[in-house]
């Protein structure tokens, strides 16, 4: 969506948008489709498709990924970023949200509705320790939010998921529990996951789409001016962002299809605690903003990038610590199934709260 259309109306802003931005949830779920459908139909294309890795992710989910984040951080204006590092209130939000109320979240949804599938309930933890760095700047970008602050928020994430998810992997999985006599089920056992692994993930996901982004804006602009820049080139780069995620999703499903339609009751186990955790981690941060006097712009932004998860690196560890065929890694593969749909109506939910909450 460009900076013209962010600034048009609310009327407006679905009248010019593209067939793909206005029909974006059909496009989901037709790619979500797809991609069980080739899973389930193609004999061995899970395999082929995770035959080669980059940061224990599947080489075209990577591609995917790394096609879905460059147009957006080439969007971002890197001279403004100062003055949402001023806002302290904005960050210290993120971090407690992000780190603190996130994770316990997860936790307490995961033992309530799953106190006897302790393997789902380990998986399930495990995708409320992984702070989304990725997808989260699509939905932002998609509800208008502020793509500079966007940019600082998952910056600051990555740094925290370097130093703090492993640790806090030991500390909900078996420090916890014992502290509040939940009893040892065995299915937790620690998260014996390389703090390097994670730091090279970032880099890769975050780092190059960021490095790209920040060269394609310097050098534009240099060349052309911030006019041309925004008015030309970055409508024409722009759609594929939405390009790379829908190809994302095909792949992504297309890899765990089989894994997914083979254990439907076992799914819907799985969904509700994710739902209920997007919708209370959205609402909450959403809310808590405006109670904070933020602007749309920025309330919006701390609740997305405090619902979203990073899913990816959930499955990454859940399938290096307990294995591809384990309930946890199951329980990641279910994470995105359920995130991708809800935080698309969120959107819109975000859209409608821009109209109700924040005149103009």
């Amino acid at each position: 969506m460009s900076t013209t259309q962010q600034q048009a109306p609310d009327d407006a802003v679905v009248a010019r948008l593209s067939t793909l931005d206005r029909f974006l949830p059909v496009w989901i779920l037709v790619a979500m489709a797809a991609g069980l459908l080739l899973g389930r139909s193609v004999s061995g294309l899970d395999d082929a498709l995770a035959r080669v890795e980059v940061a224990s992710v599947s080489l075209p989910i990577a591609i995917g990924l790394l096609v879905m984040m460059y147009p957006v951080l080439a969007k971002v204006r890197y001279d403004e970023l100062g003055h949402v590092t001023a806002d302290r209130r904005l960050l210290v939000a993120s971090i407690v949200l992000n780190w603190l109320v996130g994770p316990a979240l997860m936790f307490a949804l995961a033992w309530l509705m799953l106190p006897d599938l302790p393997e789902y309930r380990t998986g399930l933890i495990i995708v409320g320790l992984a702070r989304c760095i990725a997808m989260v700047l699509i939905w932002n970008d998609l509800a208008c939010g502020d793509r500079e602050a966007a940019a600082i928020l998952v910056a600051i994430n990555s740094v925290f998921q370097i130093v703090a998810f492993a640790g806090l992997g030991w500390f909900y999985l078996d420090v916890l529990p014992g502290w509040l006599g939940l009893g040892d089920d065995g299915a937790g056992g620690g998260l014996d996951v390389s703090v390097w692994s994670i730091a090279v993930s970032v880099l890769i996901f975050l780092g190059i789409p960021l490095l790209a982004g920040f060269l394609t804006r310097t050098l534009g602009e240099r060349a052309k001016g911030r006019e041309w820049y925004e008015a030309r080139l970055l409508p024409a780069i722009g759609p594929w962002a939405l390009y790379g995620l829908l190809f994302t999703i095909v792949v992504l499903f297309a890899l765990q299809g089989d894994t997914i339609t083979s254990q439907p009751l076992d799914v819907a186990r799985i969904a509700l605690p994710l739902l209920a955790y997007f919708a209370l981690m959205w609402a909450g941060s959403f809310l808590f903003a405006m109670a904070l006097g933020m602007t749309y712009e920025r309330t919006t932004t701390l609740a997305f990038t405090a619902a979203g998860n990073n899913f990816e690196l959930a499955i990454a560890v859940a399938i290096g610590v307990f294995g591809v065929t384990s309930g946890q890694a199951l329980a990641g593969v279910v994470g995105p199934l359920i995130e991708v749909p809800v935080l698309v109506a969120l959107v819109y939910v975000s859209l409608w709260a821009r109209k109700k909450f924040f005149p103009r």
